[in-house]
């Protein structure tokens, strides 16, 4: 397995925390990543979607929390790679 890109979220105010990128796609005009809280071996998963304004500098993101949309890019996500199932 390659390297995973790391990330590094600075939530307004607290304490910053990184990510390991699994898979990037876009849906519907939004770019949504797959990450992990570990780089390797069983870790937490998020979902987040990308809500930054084209030409804006640094990417925003938010947790995809609809239940609807969090179905549908997970089976995105799961069609994408064999060994990742969302339980």
């Amino acid at each position: 397995m390659s390297k995973l890109e790391k990330i590094t979220f600075n939530p307004g105010g607290e304490e910053a925390v990184d990510f390991f990128v699994l898979e990037q796609t876009r849906i519907g005009g939004y770019n949504y990543i797959l990450v992990t809280d570990f780089e390797e071996g069983d870790g937490e998963a998020l979902i987040l979607k990308d809500i930054s304004q084209d030409g804006e500098e640094e990417s925003v993101y938010t947790i995809v929390s609809d239940d609807e949309e969090l179905a549908a890019v997970a089976g995105v996500f799961e069609n994408m790679l064999d060994d990742i199932s969302f339980v």
